[in-house]
């Protein structure tokens, strides 16, 4: 009979717990035959007598921990299955990694920021750089040029090159289901529940889409699974603090986790994961009395280490180079402030000279001093009619313009004529001027009409004709910290404008406006007038030909204002992502019943169409094995509380669904549920990284419950429904994935609905849309 080896922790005699240093256990008996004990004795406390364990890391509390063990079967098994997990999943990720050879979806933005590192072309985006930084490389590593324009989805590539960004996609994506293998193998030691959760990402057809194109989420994944499996992994080294493999598991896992964050913020729910994970494992090691202050110190002081030291270290060093790749002026220059932009070759600020104080006559620009606040603009376009006065627009805009330029105007000159001859005169702090828009030639102007959006606030227009309007279009400049007489300097300078009339500032809100506003930023004259960003500005470029210019090469900021304010325009950006017109905005109540996917290309029959959307019998077991495993940890502590005796066998797999399930829960949890409190638009591919662990929970409760034969079966019979069990659960998803390949892989001809269609009859819900 084959035998096998364990440690034997803690044993139930009584109501106290004894302490066993080791342990024979033959195969199919339940006979401790003990080698070497160490009794201590100690009372059974309620938290051990209500078997709990630790939801974080699989380790239990409980009255009897046995070491993970596998069987000489299960080896064997690892060893064949694995390598078939790792071949089917490169499989069915590089099937027809080629087509369509037209930009898909967002690829026309990840693609063409790709394009933007390899020509060092500075660009702004609401993640962190890492994920298109790897692309970019991919790219340039296998021939591409960065030259494609990635101009709008259906675009051929013709001759570009771009099999590598697609590849590289893949090949991350590819990493999913081993690491799924891995991750369950080591939390529940089944091979049977490490095959179903990977089959379960090996043949769903959201995830092999969702990996076959450029795009962050493969890459943000990959890093997701990888600090799930090295935090794992690092678990099981417990008995060998501070050994090598110990530090290597601890490192990776740091080392994942800045992976995670460095490509979207969405990392932040890992690293909460692991935090989690980190903290219980401390608070365990507290409670070991065998373990010294100075011991527990040296943990602390470690993990401090490699789960905070390391992950930000490699972070910051991805912004560094990112800083230093992207250093040519292009489209997001705006979102910066002047002192970001003047770092950038190209950039009209970058080794810049011009007027050093404002002058009258002078044509400037005027930003906003709130992080993406914006240049003040306005353009032909009325406020439409129930939206204050019905004049032209003054709005704050992000890029740079010819609609951004200003003339600074005498108060009492007539129309546009008397500033052009004479010496100039400078602007001093408490002069009373008028801004004339360059392009339309109005005067900003305000009145006690309500703004569009901030209603207590009143609303900035654009007024008179030829620079000739009203006493409205009067402002008294003041700098900041400044006294009367002050000069206005360029770029350095904070200064408010303040109405004349309404005695109100001039102010962004940072608030987007309405379509007929153009999305741009609202810009209103506040009656509060503490001195904040929002209403301060300060002079971006000055032109005036009778003044003398200076050098601004004393204004490039250092690597820490840059890192912060790349940081808060991230953010601000991210919260601002608004639905466009006719798209549909996304709940997330609707991801886990797979209500409704996304179109990668296509709309009509004689085009070649990707839909993504994960495979329906594939989310909806997910889904029920969600409830499953509720109810089932449910029951099983249930018996326990009330003190049902159970055999050996009975409770080890109890501990494992709590620990290794409730670990996966809540990584689904901490994935899912901050999306309900989000403002910002939301798309279905969110949910991919919760489905990560909701696949690899639904392998392990469902291997538990097929396990559960033995309670009411002989075990010859026990033995055949598991198997049978498992075996008619793979076959399900394999003829699943047979009926929704073509989602993936791409489908002509007509469509759902028509009888010719290769997806004929599986259009289950009507929210589908192929």
């Amino acid at each position: 009979m084959e035998s096998r080896e364990c440690e034997t922790q803690w044993s139930n005699r009584h109501g106290v717990i004894v302490r066993k240093r080791k342990a024979s256990v033959k195969m199919g008996e339940l006979n401790l035959i003990t080698e070497k004990t160490e009794d201590v004795i100690t009372p059974k406390t309620n938290e051990q007598r209500s078997d709990s364990q630790s939801p974080f890391n699989g380790v239990m509390k409980p009255t009897l921990k046995l070491k993970p063990c596998t069987t000489n079967t299960d080896k064997r098994s690892t060893i064949y299955v694995f390598p078939l997990v790792v071949l089917a999943s490169f499989a069915t990720r590089f099937y027809l990694i080629l087509e369509p050879p037209h930009i898909c979806w967002d690829e026309t933005h990840f693609g063409k920021m790709g394009s933007y590192y390899i020509n060092r072309t500075f660009f702004f985006d609401v993640h962190p750089p890492l994920g298109k930084m790897l692309i970019g490389l991919a790219g340039y590593m296998t021939g591409y040029d960065g030259t494609f324009p990635f101009g709008k989805p259906g675009d051929k590539y013709e001759h570009h090159i771009y099999w590598g960004m697609r590849g590289f996609c893949a090949l991350l994506g590819s990493c999913l289901p081993p690491f799924a293998y891995l991750t369950v193998l080591n939390l529940s030691q089944s091979p049977a529940a490490a095959l179903i959760s990977a089959s379960l990402l090996v043949f769903d057809t959201g995830c092999i889409t969702i990996s076959q194109y450029i795009l962050l989420d493969p890459i943000l994944m990959f890093f997701i699974m990888g600090s799930v499996l090295s935090m794992v992994k690092f678990n099981q080294q417990k008995d060998r603090p501070f050994s090598a493999p110990w530090w290597i598991w601890l490192l990776l896992t740091g080392a994942n986790l800045a992976g995670a964050l460095g490509v979207k913020f969405v990392g932040l729910f890992v690293i909460l994961l692991v935090g989690l994970n980190t903290a219980s494992d401390l608070w365990g090691l507290l409670g070991d009395l065998e373990i010294s202050m100075t011991e527990l110190g040296k943990h602390l002081l470690a993990r401090v280490f490699g789960l905070i030291v390391v992950p930000l270290s490699l972070y910051m060093t991805v912004f560094a180079v990112h800083f230093v790749i992207l250093n040519k002026s292009g489209p997001g220059d705006g979102f910066f402030s002047s002192a970001f932009q003047s770092r950038l070759l190209g950039n009209n600020l970058h080794n810049a000279s011009m007027p050093e104080y404002l002058a009258y006559g002078s044509v400037v620009t005027v930003k906003n001093l709130r992080i993406a606040g914006g240049y003040l603009h306005s353009h032909w376009h009325l406020y439409p009619e129930g939206v204050g006065a019905r004049q032209q627009q003054v709005t704050a805009y992000l890029h740079k313009d010819l609609n951004n330029l200003w003339v600074v105007r005498r108060p009492d000159s007539v129309g546009s004529e008397d500033d052009q001859s004479g010496p100039p005169k400078r602007v001093r702090h408490g002069d009373i001027i008028r801004l004339e828009h360059k392009e339309t030639t109005r005067n900003l102007h305000s009145h006690f009409h309500e703004a569009p959006l901030t209603k207590k606030h009143f609303q900035v227009t654009g007024y008179g004709i030829n620079g000739t309007g009203d006493p409205n279009d009067l402002w008294q400049v003041e700098v900041c910290g400044g006294r009367k007489g002050d000069l206005i300097k360029v770029l350095r300078s904070k200064v408010r404008f303040l109405h004349r009339s309404t005695g109100c500032a001039l102010y962004s809100t940072g608030k987007t406006l309405p379509k007929w506003g153009w999305e741009q930023v609202e810009v209103t004259c506040s009656p509060y007038l503490k001195e904040t960003p929002n209403s301060q500005w300060n002079i971006e470029d000055h032109i005036n030909p009778k003044l003398p210019n200076i050098s601004l090469s004393v204004l490039k900021p250092s690597f820490l204002e840059i890192l912060f304010e790349s940081h808060v325009v991230m953010i601000r950006g991210n919260s601002g992502l608004k639905p466009k017109d006719n798209e549909m905005n996304s709940k997330p109540w609707h991801w886990p019943i797979n209500y409704q996917g996304l179109r990668f290309s296509g709309v009509n029959e004689t085009e070649y169409r990707v839909y993504l959307l994960g495979n329906p019998v594939i989310w909806w077991l997910n889904l029920f094995s969600l409830g499953l495993y509720a109810f089932m940890v449910s029951l099983a502590s249930l018996l326990i509380q009330r003190g049902v005796s159970l055999a050996e066998r009975n409770m080890e797999r109890s501990r494992v669904l709590k620990g290794a399930g409730g670990l996966l829960f809540l990584g689904w949890l901490l994935h899912y549920l901050p999306f309900y409190g989000m403002g910002r638009i939301l798309y279905y591919h969110h949910y991919f990284p919760a489905m990560l662990f909701s696949s690899m929970l639904t392998g392990v409760t469902w291997d538990a419950l097929l396990q559960c034969g033995d309670l009411l079966l002989p075990p010859s019979v026990a033995y055949c429904l598991q198997r049978g069990g498992q075996t008619l659960l793979l076959l399900v998803v394999l003829y699943s994935f047979y009926l929704f390949h073509p989602l993936s892989y791409g489908m002509r001809g007509p469509l759902a609905h028509e009888p010719g269609s290769p997806m004929a009859g599986l259009k289950w819900m009507d929210s589908w849309e192929f």
